[in-house]
């Protein structure tokens, strides 16, 4: 655009240079020329046909010296070409028509063609000015992108650590309570019951009764608490992984998308699901590679296990393994589609609660 606006106020000024001289309606011949050939080297930008075009037309200027006047407009497209100072050509129709020319009309000229040369200089200049903007600003924006998925992969990385840490602490108290305060009930409830065994006074036996009652009441607490607070620790991207790395017949392909905390059930079936599915890749496919994908969509999970064996024995109405996962996917309201023409393909969808 801005060639196009400095080529329009070349032509306009030649135009006045020109206008004073012409005496005839042929006069006219020279500026559609011109127009005709400064707007096929806009539009052809190779650089034999420049040089070609531009050549001919001095050639023609030597001839007719009314084509002088359009010089700097031809010209215009040559400024500043990879064949340096071929421009200064311009000035040879001018030199040799210096007698045919008024002077002054020479002079106007070869300053505007100057003119010319300063015009094409600048705006090039700030053509590479606004590109070097662009890049800059292009980068810094990519920069910027990558700044901000880095920094959202570090804070995922963060809230999986502090998650993971905490389900580990959730594991361990669950593990101790087991461990100590429910060995020391066990043995309570038991010397208890000893004590009951061996006394024979009613009172005695009502009372030890009692705390025997009370034991058991606060053994069963803690078992609920120690079965919750598992069950709470549980990772389903860390069993997932686990169950993986455990896998060597191939490499296997692992995508995590979740980001909320899965219902229990949920997860107990989609290790479940995934520790039967690569048990029956094991044993029958003769895969070199396999894939795990568990995603989280707006009302749903699902669960992708697939391989790219070619044995295609797997068949959804045989074999118990198949019929488990069927019936716990079912169980959850959810659906299974399994197939076997490309590889083993288990697809599972489980509806959110």
């Amino acid at each position: 655009m801005k060639k196009l606006t400095d080529k329009v106020v070349i032509f306009i000024v030649s135009l006045a240079l020109y206008i004073p001289i012409a005496d005839n309606l042929y006069m006219i011949i020279p500026i559609l020329i011109t127009v005709t050939l400064s707007a096929l080297l806009s539009y052809f930008d190779g650089l034999l046909i420049t040089i070609t075009v531009f050549v001919s037309y001095l050639l023609v200027s030597l001839f007719i010296p009314a084509f002088i006047f359009f010089l700097p407009l031809i010209s215009y497209d040559v400024l500043m070409l990879k064949v340096k100072w071929i421009w200064v050509l311009v000035f040879l129709p001018l030199a040799i028509n210096s007698s045919v020319l008024l002077f002054h009309s020479s002079w106007l000229v070869a300053a505007f063609i100057i003119i010319t040369y300063l015009l094409k200089h600048r705006t090039i200049t700030l053509q590479n000015l606004e590109k070097d903007y662009y890049k800059l600003r292009d980068d810094a924006m990519e920069i910027s992108i990558q700044l901000e998925r880095q920094n959202k992969e570090l804070l995922e990385k963060q809230d999986y650590g502090i998650n993971l840490a905490t389900l580990t602490e959730r594991n361990r108290i669950a593990r101790d309570i087991h461990d100590n305060v429910g060995h020391l009930l066990s043995r309570s409830i038991l010397q208890i019951g000893a004590l009951f065994s061996i006394n024979k006074e009613e009172k005695t036996k009502k009372s030890l009764r009692e705390i025997k009652d009370t034991l058991s009441e606060a053994m069963d607490s803690i078992r609920n608490s120690v079965h919750n607070l598992h069950e709470a620790s549980v990772d389903l991207k860390t069993e997932l992984l686990k169950l993986i790395k455990n896998s060597h017949f191939c490499p296997i392909k692992f995508t995590y998308d979740v980001d909320t905390n899965l219902e229990k059930e949920i997860k107990y079936c989609f290790i479940a699901v995934t520790k039967e599915a690569l048990s029956n890749i094991i044993k029958h496919s003769n895969a070199t590679e396999a894939s795990v994908v568990v995603r989280e969509h707006p009302a749903f999970y699902q669960l992708i296990i697939q391989d790219n064996g070619t044995k295609g024995i797997y068949r959804s109405e045989n074999g118990i393994g198949i019929k488990n996962i069927t019936d716990r996917v079912n169980a959850l309201g959810g659906n299974v589609h399994i197939t076997a023409d490309k590889g083993f393909r288990i697809f599972i969808s489980i509806p959110g609660r």
